[in-house]
């Protein structure tokens, strides 16, 4: 994840260092570009990256080459890069903040994941995979979700995409007061429009 790395351990994290390349730097470490040759990376939140390793990485897909923190020579690496963002890395081409060559460089295909809000269908699948998986976590094994709050999840226009509808379930797993949820266990936002909701009937698995 390029934005939960601080930003001075990110360049030796992804690339490598030699030995006395910096204070602290007692021996020679592999970076992951390097631990990965023949394999898979994938960058999540590649928009965090700066600039500086920007074209560090820009070398690694036009040459195949990395450069470790101090060294004098370059290493050759193979690797198949997946890259992932909630940026609109376009916009920040424009704006000076991500290279323009690195960002067709990387975008040989193209997949844009539609808000949650455009995926009315998956809400609801997703809604009950949440509730399996966080109620084992809690160990509230016997907690349900009846079908007829299930509209309050589609209808729900999700902002915070699917980390919010994750974070909504584990709050209900967490502070439901029975073992089964009810309208006032679910947050504001989700009862807000309530009174418009026309609820049909949804068989649960």
């Amino acid at each position: 994840n390029c934005g939960a790395i601080p930003r001075e351990l990110l360049e030796s994290e992804l690339f490598g260092h030699v030995k006395g390349a910096f204070t602290g730097a007692t021996t020679d470490k592999k970076g992951k570009l390097e631990v990965a040759d023949r394999g898979t990376v994938f960058l999540d939140e590649i928009g965090e990256l700066p600039l500086e390793l920007q074209v560090k990485l820009l070398r690694l897909v036009q040459q195949g080459e990395i450069a470790k923190i101090g060294a004098t020579t370059t290493a050759t690496v193979d690797v198949r890069l997946i890259a992932a963002t909630h940026r609109n890395l376009k916009a920040m081409i424009e704006d000076g903040t991500f290279r323009e060559d690195l960002y067709y460089r990387l975008s040989v295909i193209p997949l844009e994941v539609p808000p949650l809000r455009e995926r009315e269908d998956d809400i609801g699948e997703l809604t009950l995979y949440f509730l399996n998986k966080l109620r084992e976590k809690h160990g509230r094994p016997t907690l349900t979700l009846p079908s007829e709050l299930l509209p309050f999840f589609t209808r729900y226009r999700w902002p915070g995409n699917i980390r919010e509808l994750e974070n909504v379930v584990e709050r209900l797993v967490v502070l439901a007061r029975s073992n089964e949820i009810t309208l006032s266990d679910l947050p504001e936002q989700l009862r807000r429009d309530s009174q418009r909701l026309d609820f049909l009937p949804i068989e649960l698995p």
